[in-house]
C-alpha cells in the first residue's frame, strides 16, 4: 500500500477534528477578498498557525481554486525548518493525511526527479516533523480535492538551479505553491517596512535579490520566482498582514503575504486539455 505521511501540525498549527478543520479552512476562504483567476498557476502562502496567517494563506488558495477538477497535480515549495541538508528532499509517500484525509502524491514525479540527481535527495526525516507544506495541505483538500501534490523540501540549494529542473518537469496543468513567512520578530513598523522591501524584489521578479531576503521559505520562493521569470508568469501581490491583526502584540510580529503568479493573456486557460480528478 505504501508508507502515508501522518500529520504533524494539527492541533498545534490548525485544528485536530475534521469539523473544526473544515468549517475554519471553509470559513477563511468564504471570507477571502480574492475571486477566483483565471490564467494563475503559482501562488506564494504563508505557514503560521491559522490564527495568524490562515486569512492571508486564503487570499492564495482562493486565488487557485480556478483550477477544481483541472488541474494535474501541485507543486509543493516549502523550507526545512528543523533538519538541515544540502539540496532539495523527495520522500515516495504514498499520500500525505490530515484530519481531513488523504492526499496522493505523484511518485512518478517524484522519481524522475530523483533521477536527475543533484540537488534532489531521498530523504524522510526533513518532512517527519515540518510544518511548512503541511499547513497549506488542508487549504488544498477543500480547493482542490483529490488533486496529487509534489511535495520538496528545500536546505540549502541554488534555487535557480531548482527552477530549471523543475522547468523541464512542469507541464500545462500544473501548478507551483511556494510556502514562506516573511520577517520574523521585529517591531511591527520595521517588519513592515523589510517586507515591503522583500515583495518590492519578488514583484519584480528578481529571484537573487528574493534568495537574500529575511523570508524563511526565501529558496523555494526564489524557484517559483525564477520559473514565473522565465514562463512570463506576471506576479500581483494579494493580502498583506503581520501577526499583530492577531493577537495585537506590536513589539515582535511574523509578517505574511499572499502573492498569485498569473500566465499571459496569450496563455492557455484552466481546464485545457482531459480532466483527471474527481470534484468533491
Amino acid at each position: 500500500m505504501g508508507l502515508v505521511r501522518q500529520e504533524a501540525a494539527a492541533g498545534v498549527f490548525y485544528p485536530r477534528e475534521e469539523g473544526a478543520l473544515r468549517r475554519e479552512v471553509e470559513g477563511l476562504l468564504q471570507a477571502a477578498r480574492t475571486p477566483p483567476l483565471p490564467g494563475v498557476r503559482g501562488a506564494l502562502a504563508p505557514h503560521a498557525g491559522y490564527l495568524y496567517s490562515g486569512r492571508v494563506a486564503a487570499e492564495a488558495f482562493r486565488a487557485l481554486s480556478t483550477w477544481k477538477g483541472r488541474a494535474r497535480r501541485v507543486l509543493l515549495l516549502g523550507p526545512s525548518h528543523f533538519v538541515p541538508f544540502l539540496g532539495v528532499a523527495f520522500h515516495p509517500y504514498r499520500a500525505w493525511r490530515t484530519p481531513l484525509g488523504e492526499t496522493p502524491v505523484d511518485l512518478e514525479g517524484g522519481r524522475r526527479l530523483l533521477a536527475r540527481g543533484h540537488p534532489f535527495r531521498a530523504l524522510e526525516e526533513p518532512f517527519r516533523q515540518e510544518h511548512s507544506l503541511e499547513v497549506l495541505l488542508p487549504f488544498l483538500q477543500v480547493v482542490l480535492p483529490k488533486t496529487p501534490i509534489l511535495p520538496l523540501l528545500f536546505g540549502e540549494v541554488d534555487p535557480l538551479e531548482v527552477a530549471g529542473a523543475l522547468l523541464a518537469e512542469l507541464e500545462s496543468r500544473d501548478l507551483v505553491v511556494a510556502s514562506s513567512d516573511l520577517s520574523h520578530y521585529h517591531p511591527e513598523p520595521v517588519a513592515r517596512a523589510r517586507d515591503g522591501k522583500t515583495l518590492e524584489k519578488a514583484l519584480a521578479l528578481d529571484p537573487p535579490a528574493l534568495a537574500e531576503s529575511e523570508a524563511c521559505g526565501r529558496l523555494p520562493w526564489a524557484s517559483l520566482t525564477a520559473l514565473a521569470r522565465g514562463l512570463g508568469w506576471r506576479p500581483r501581490l494579494l493580502a498583506y498582514a503581520t501577526s499583530a491583526e492577531a493577537k495585537g502584540e506590536r513589539g515582535r510580529v511574523v509578517g505574511y503575504a499572499a502573492v498569485a503568479y498569473l500566465e499571459a493573456e496569450e496563455g492557455p486557460e484552466p481546464g485545457d486539455g482531459k480532466e483527471e480528478h474527481e470534484e468533491a
